[in-house]
């Protein structure tokens, strides 16, 4: 799926924006680092910059945030459709006891 995140200003708001969707169902992103993509995983953990992942790394990832982090537009292509990215309740995404690190 493909989702794109344009909303209006040069502060980095279809960057939160994207970043909000995510959090909304889950999706852990990656580390901000300037003219590379943000890895993006359904699950709980902490993902390095994108330079910082191995090529065996980012092929486990359930996919990516591109664009211009700053201005817009910004935008999410993950595996599947978008019905498969589901809002989760508050709580329950945050709820594991183990964090895993790509």
């Amino acid at each position: 799926m493909k989702k794109v995140f344009d909303a209006p200003g040069c502060n980095f708001e279809a960057c939160r924006e994207a970043e909000e969707w995510c959090e909304e169902r889950g999706i852990s992103v990656g580390q901000i680092e300037r003219g590379q993509p943000r890895g993006l995983f359904d699950e709980p953990c902490w993902i390095a910059k994108w330079s910082n992942l191995s090529g065996v790394e980012r092929r486990q990832l359930t996919g990516k945030m591109t664009g211009d982090m700053r201005h817009g537009p910004v935008t999410i292509e993950l595996k599947g459709d978008e019905e498969d990215y589901e809002i989760v309740q508050e709580g329950e995404w945050h709820a594991a006891e183990h964090v895993d690190q790509f």
